[in-house]
Protein backbone atom coordinates (compact mmCIF):
# COMPACT_ATOMS: atom_id res chain seq x y z
CA UNK A 1 0.00 0.00 0.00
CA UNK A 2 1.31 3.43 -0.34
CA UNK A 3 2.27 5.98 1.66
CA UNK A 4 -0.45 8.00 3.16
CA UNK A 5 -1.47 11.70 1.11
CA UNK A 6 -0.84 13.75 4.95
CA UNK A 7 3.24 12.25 4.42
CA UNK A 8 3.13 13.13 1.27
CA UNK A 9 2.09 17.07 1.50
CA UNK A 10 3.89 17.29 4.71
CA UNK A 11 7.24 16.76 2.69
CA UNK A 12 6.29 19.11 -0.04
CA UNK A 13 5.46 21.86 2.35
CA UNK A 14 8.35 21.43 4.20
CA UNK A 15 10.58 22.02 1.47
CA UNK A 16 8.82 25.14 0.35
CA UNK A 17 9.93 27.37 2.94
CA UNK A 18 12.92 28.39 3.88
CA UNK A 19 15.12 28.38 7.07
CA UNK A 20 15.34 31.13 8.73
CA UNK A 21 19.37 30.56 9.12
CA UNK A 22 21.66 27.67 8.23
CA UNK A 23 24.09 25.65 11.01
CA UNK A 24 27.47 25.45 10.98
CA UNK A 25 27.57 22.05 9.10
CA UNK A 26 24.28 22.75 6.74
CA UNK A 27 25.43 24.67 3.28
CA UNK A 28 23.16 24.74 0.08
CA UNK A 29 24.53 22.64 -3.00
CA UNK A 30 23.89 22.14 -6.40
CA UNK A 31 23.04 18.90 -7.59
CA UNK A 32 25.49 17.54 -10.68
CA UNK A 33 24.51 14.04 -11.01
CA UNK A 34 21.87 11.32 -9.28
CA UNK A 35 23.89 8.61 -8.28
CA UNK A 36 21.17 6.09 -7.69
CA UNK A 37 19.97 4.64 -4.56
CA UNK A 38 19.31 8.25 -3.40
CA UNK A 39 22.40 9.40 -3.54
CA UNK A 40 23.31 12.27 -4.96
CA UNK A 41 26.56 13.85 -6.12
CA UNK A 42 26.10 17.59 -5.59
CA UNK A 43 28.62 20.37 -5.46
CA UNK A 44 28.94 23.10 -3.20
CA UNK A 45 29.66 26.71 -3.19
CA UNK A 46 33.71 26.63 -2.79
CA UNK A 47 33.55 23.92 -5.63
CA UNK A 48 34.26 21.03 -4.01
CA UNK A 49 31.90 18.01 -5.30
CA UNK A 50 30.48 15.50 -2.27
CA UNK A 51 28.05 12.24 -2.15
CA UNK A 52 24.94 12.96 -0.52
CA UNK A 53 22.40 10.72 0.28
CA UNK A 54 18.52 11.78 0.61
CA UNK A 55 16.61 12.05 3.57
CA UNK A 56 14.49 8.40 3.83
CA UNK A 57 11.04 11.28 4.48
CA UNK A 58 11.80 12.30 1.05
CA UNK A 59 12.38 9.14 -0.91
CA UNK A 60 9.59 8.19 -3.44
CA UNK A 61 8.10 11.81 -2.71
CA UNK A 62 10.13 14.50 -3.96
CA UNK A 63 12.74 14.17 -7.12
CA UNK A 64 15.36 16.42 -7.18
CA UNK A 65 16.37 16.98 -10.87
CA UNK A 66 20.03 17.83 -12.00
CA UNK A 67 20.82 21.05 -12.16
CA UNK A 68 18.73 21.76 -8.82
CA UNK A 69 19.54 22.99 -5.14
CA UNK A 70 19.00 21.52 -1.99
CA UNK A 71 20.00 21.92 1.70
CA UNK A 72 22.79 19.63 3.16
CA UNK A 73 23.83 19.00 6.25
CA UNK A 74 26.97 17.45 6.18
CA UNK A 75 28.49 15.01 8.60
CA UNK A 76 31.60 15.54 10.40
CA UNK A 77 34.98 13.50 8.94
CA UNK A 78 35.55 11.54 11.77
CA UNK A 79 31.54 10.48 11.80
CA UNK A 80 31.44 9.71 8.54
CA UNK A 81 30.80 6.25 6.81
CA UNK A 82 31.89 5.09 3.48
CA UNK A 83 31.67 8.02 0.77
CA UNK A 84 28.44 9.25 1.99
CA UNK A 85 29.55 13.05 3.04
CA UNK A 86 25.98 14.00 4.08
CA UNK A 87 22.51 14.15 3.93
CA UNK A 88 20.00 16.57 2.07
CA UNK A 89 17.31 17.81 4.76
CA UNK A 90 15.60 20.19 2.35
CA UNK A 91 14.89 20.44 -0.95
CA UNK A 92 14.84 23.85 -3.13
CA UNK A 93 11.62 24.41 -4.80
CA UNK A 94 10.82 27.79 -4.65
CA UNK A 95 14.00 29.17 -6.29
CA UNK A 96 12.95 32.75 -6.12
CA UNK A 97 12.11 32.70 -1.87
CA UNK A 98 15.39 30.61 -1.38
CA UNK A 99 17.35 33.06 -3.27
CA UNK A 100 15.83 36.33 -1.48
CA UNK A 101 17.93 34.77 2.13
CA UNK A 102 20.98 35.84 2.88
CA UNK A 103 22.89 33.16 2.98
CA UNK A 104 22.26 32.30 -0.68
CA UNK A 105 26.08 31.88 -1.69
CA UNK A 106 26.74 34.44 -4.51
CA UNK A 107 28.59 31.33 -6.06
CA UNK A 108 25.29 30.19 -7.89
CA UNK A 109 23.95 33.23 -9.67
CA UNK A 110 20.55 33.06 -11.83
CA UNK A 111 21.07 31.20 -14.82
CA UNK A 112 20.34 33.32 -17.38
CA UNK A 113 20.00 33.09 -20.92
CA UNK A 114 22.58 34.68 -23.35
CA UNK A 115 21.46 35.73 -26.54
CA UNK A 116 25.29 36.14 -27.98
CA UNK A 117 24.67 32.56 -28.49
CA UNK A 118 21.93 32.81 -30.94
CA UNK A 119 24.45 34.68 -33.43
CA UNK A 120 25.99 31.71 -34.80
CA UNK A 121 22.61 29.78 -34.94
CA UNK A 122 21.53 28.41 -38.07
CA UNK A 123 18.07 27.12 -36.71
CA UNK A 124 15.33 28.41 -39.22
CA UNK A 125 17.85 29.48 -41.88
CA UNK A 126 18.29 28.75 -44.99
CA UNK A 127 21.76 26.71 -45.87
CA UNK A 128 23.90 28.43 -47.70
CA UNK A 129 23.64 28.34 -51.71
CA UNK A 130 26.73 26.33 -53.42
CA UNK A 131 25.53 27.39 -57.18
CA UNK A 132 28.40 29.68 -58.24
CA UNK A 133 27.01 29.35 -62.25
CA UNK A 134 27.06 32.55 -64.18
Amino acid sequence: MGRPKRDIRAAAEESTTPPEQLTDTQSLAKVIKAEGNSLYTCSLPNQRTVLVELATRFRNTIWIKRGGYVLVELTPPKEQKGKVEGEIVNVVRDEKEWRKQSYWPKEFPRSTYDDEEDEDSTVGKMPPSDSDED
